[in-house]
């Protein structure tokens, strides 16, 4: 819906005609404003939902001057807090959205109810109307304010994500569990809460302040956790020589934190107002340079997603967004990547780190991880858990195996000579199994006819007679009296280890 007429455009489809593209802030501009509170009459609806609002920021292109307050003054009491995705206004206060948006005062969004009615404001005073229904007298009256309405399958303003396959994370109870814990660990962190495109509120989290900020959050806004970005303000005015465009945060004397985004022209004009600053820091909004720990969206009061904010996602998001498609007991493959001093396994697994401790290396004794795994090594593993919070998930190795400890306890009774393998206070451990990994077993100093100290040394060969396989402790008791007393009685044919 446009006060351009089709006639006057070139081959090209330009407009060629005298109309100017800027509003006339009078019959032409009201002409308009009818025309939508004819159509949403024609569609019958009272009230629209303000979705991806936008306000005017570091650089604006439009045709006419920004005006302070963005066209918003005096229409949400809560100030531009109120100019929220979601929030729900009356036909007469969208109209004045569109007239602000008509004028290109600094204030943009989509006014919409969904699946029945949407108005999109377009450059150079395009209007796109969108309604479940005919509409005809609308039409009708829209000509006869002198606009030329022209059928469109769909506006260029519809919603399309940036990246249709990326999967915005919500603000849910994980996220919130996972903002505690970064709290209580880095005793101080910073919430940047987006609410209407780049207009945001930056907020200085505690252990106690937590909930309190949680409580005063913009409806569906988008979530940014930095680290303590505040040093001294020396340092932070220092930084600012070093960048190009960035957002400057600083903390009053009162703890009101207060943010602004200033290129290199402004950069002394900013550096006297921080001057009586507690602490300040400099965030560069140069593609790559700083990047938050983590984002998330709010989600509304039922649970659900709603607001369609694009985020780029951050590493410990990408880390997010995979931990949420593993379960515990999932098979997995990955890459060793290596293999710590301390033991543990490292192992890439899609992208992401996880971990195999010793113990679930193998299911057979070993002395050291690197005679079970090497790095560059393709294996299998399950999941034992996922730990949302410290974005943790420990692998068994030896789980994917089959456990061969039923196939021990099947052997008791059965009699074997095997190497000692260890001499201790309290008896000896021999081998039952002929392999470098087989199982060893104890033989007490009860089962034995005499102290093993004055007549054995490791590696002698002693036959035994297992009595007793504990699956659930891992552990195999060895008789070596009563395996002599089985030999002498003829019992089970005794075996080698």
């Amino acid at each position: 819906m446009t006060k351009y007429n089709p006639a006057d455009r070139d081959q090209y489809g330009h407009y060629t005609g005298t109309e100017p593209a800027t509003s006339d802030h009078g019959p032409i501009e009201a002409a308009y404003l009818q025309a939508v509170a004819a159509f949403a009459e024609d569609t019958g609806i009272d009230q629209l939902a303000v979705r991806e609002p936008q306000l005017g920021g570091f650089a604006h292109f439009g045709l006419e001057p920004p005006v302070d307050g963005y066209g918003l003054a005096d229409h949400f009491p809560a100030g531009p807090a109120g100019f929220h995705d979601g929030a729900l206004v009356p036909i007469a206060l969208g109209l004045e959205l569109v007239r602000a948006m008509l004028r290109d005062n600094g204030a943009w969004c989509r006014l919409e109810d969904e699946g029945e009615f949407t108005v999109h404001v377009g450059w150079d005073q395009y209007l796109y109307l969108g309604s479940s229904r005919p509409c005809e007298a609308a039409l009708t009256r829209a000509r006869a304010l002198g606009l030329f309405p022209e059928r469109l399958d769909a506006s260029p303003y519809d919603f399309a994500p940036d990246d249709p396959a990326y999967v915005q994370r919500p603000a849910d109870a994980d996220f919130w569990a996972r903002l505690h814990w970064t709290v209580s660990a880095h005793r101080a962190v910073f919430l940047e809460e987006v609410f209407a495109g780049n207009a945001s509120r930056w907020h200085r989290l505690t252990r106690d302040s937590i909930e309190t900020v949680r409580s005063r959050l913009v409806p569906r806004s988008r979530l940014a956790v930095w680290p303590d970005l505040l040093t001294d303000v020396a340092t932070a005015v220092a930084a600012l020589t070093d960048k190009d465009l960035v957002e400057v945060v600083w903390e009053d004397e009162d703890g009101q934190i207060t943010s602004t985004v200033v290129d290199e022209t402004q950069f002394e004009e900013v550096a006297s107002e921080l001057a009586g600053a507690r602490a300040a820091g400099v965030v560069s909004l140069s593609a790559g340079e700083d990047l938050p720990l983590f984002t998330a969206v709010l989600p509304d009061g039922d649970g659900v997603l709603r607001a369609r904010w694009q985020t780029e996602p951050t590493p410990s998001d990408r880390d997010w967004a995979f931990l949420k498609t593993l379960r515990r007991g999932q098979v997995v493959t990955g890459t060793v990547t290596s293999v710590a001093s301390f033991g543990v396994t490292f192992v890439d697994i899609g992208g992401f780190t996880a971990m195999i401790n010793i113990p679930e290396l193998s299911w057979r004794p070993f002395n050291h991880p690197s005679d079970i795994v090497s790095v560059g090594q393709q294996i299998t593993a399950e999941v034992l858990d996922v730990d949302m919070v410290w974005e943790r998930v420990p692998l068994s190795l030896r789980a994917a195996q089959e456990d061969p400890w039923p196939q021990v306890a099947q052997r008791i009774g059965q009699v074997v000579t095997g190497p000692v393998t260890n001499i201790v206070p309290f008896g000896v451990f021999v081998r039952i199994e002929d392999r470098e990994d087989g199982f060893q077993g104890l033989v007490h100093t009860s089962e034995l006819d005499q102290s093993p100290e004055d007549v054995m040394e490791v590696g002698d060969a002693l036959t035994v007679k297992i009595i007793e396989v504990d699956i659930a402790r891992r552990r195999i008791s060895l008789s070596h009296t009563q395996a002599r007393t089985t030999r002498s009685e003829g019992g089970i044919e005794a075996g080698s280890a």
